[in-house]
This record gives C-alpha cells, sequence and structure tokens, in this order.
C-alpha cells in the first residue's frame, strides 16, 4: 500500500510543477491579460528600437559615401522606386477588375483609370481606396424578374404560324387537334384566313 501512496503522492507533484519544475500559480485572467499587454508594449518598443537603429545606420552609410557613390545609391533607389510604382499599378489593376467582377460592377476602360491613385508611396495597393472606388461604380443591369411584354396586346402578325383550309385537307384528325391545341387554327376558327 505504501507504494500507490507514493506515486500519488509523486503525480500530485508533478501536476503541481510547471515543465521546467517550478510550482505553478493560481493567475487570474486579468493578471494574464496585464501580462499580455506588457509583452506587446515591449516587443512594440523593441520594433520602434529596431527601426531607429536601422535608420541611425543608413545615415551612417550615407555620410561614409562619396559623391559617387551617393549619386549610384539614389539611382538604385529612383529605379526600384519606379519598379514598385508600376508593379503597384499593375496589382492595383488586377484588384479592380477582380473586386468588379466580385461586385457585378462594369469596369470603365483602363485607359480612363488613374492608376496611380490606388497604389500607396511604397508600391502597395490600397484596399480601402479600391474598396471605394468599387462601391461607387453602378452594379450590372439585372433583367426584369417578369415578362415585359405582358399585356401590350398582340406583338405579332395574327396570321404568323397560322394553317390555312388547304393546309388542313392534307392533314390527319389528330395533326388537326394537335395544331388546334397548338394554337396554330385561331385565325382560322376567328375567320380572319
Amino acid at each position: 500500500m505504501s507504494d500507490t501512496t507514493t506515486a500519488t503522492d509523486e503525480r500530485d507533484a508533478t501536476e503541481d510543477q510547471g515543465a521546467d519544475g517550478n510550482e505553478l500559480q493560481d493567475v487570474s485572467v486579468d493578471e494574464l491579460r496585464a501580462e499580455v499587454a506588457r509583452w506587446k508594449a515591449m516587443s512594440r518598443q523593441n520594433a520602434k528600437s529596431f527601426k531607429d537603429a536601422a535608420r541611425e545606420l543608413d545615415e551612417a552609410r550615407q555620410a561614409a559615401m562619396s559623391d559617387q557613390e551617393r549619386a549610384i545609391e539614389q539611382a538604385r533607389q529612383e529605379a526600384r522606386a519606379e519598379a514598385l510604382t508600376e508593379a503597384g499599378q499593375r496589382l492595383a489593376l488586377a484588384e479592380l477588375r477582380a473586386q468588379a467582377a466580385q461586385a457585378g460592377a462594369q469596369l470603365p476602360d483602363a485607359d480612363f483609370l488613374n492608376v496611380d491613385r490606388f497604389v500607396s508611396a511604397d508600391g502597395e495597393t490600397d484596399a480601402e481606396a479600391v474598396k471605394a472606388f468599387i462601391g461607387a461604380l453602378p452594379g450590372k443591369e439585372t433583367p426584369p424578374r417578369y415578362r415585359q411584354d405582358m399585356g401590350l396586346g398582340r406583338q405579332q402578325s395574327g396570321k404568323a404560324g397560322q394553317l390555312t383550309r388547304a393546309d388542313l385537307a392534307g392533314m390527319s384528325a389528330k395533326e388537326i387537334n394537335e395544331a388546334r391545341t397548338n394554337g396554330r387554327l385561331d385565325a382560322l376558327m376567328r375567320g380572319e384566313i
């Protein structure tokens, strides 16, 4: 019996310890949220510090460059910006087409669109501007749910497709009844033919 008691005591002891062997504490949800917020704040602070250090490094590199190296670097940056803008325009146009198709809107011809309006300075597509533009476009006209020629009177010649007495002469009784059911004898029965 002492073996069973020892095993139970060991299991209870391991349940009260975390993965690192330290004892677990009862922590409330509010304390956990506070801990998460603290770590998020530290992460944001580290990201800001990294950006600041990267900017200082770039400034130091720029200061150490000769005039020729600065000109080359400036040309590279201009080419990169131009390439990003061009690629961003293509992406923005593709995004416009996709969202217009999804919304059922008719997109104007690409020649008439100012696609630069939908591209941010870093070459990314501005999704909010695209969504606002597509929302302002008129949708496709849906066909009416009901026939539009109802109650307008006769729409075609009353004699179109109608059989004459000469046509009836060569038909069997079954064919005549079929033609009458299909309305092909209406003009003859009204006396119009």
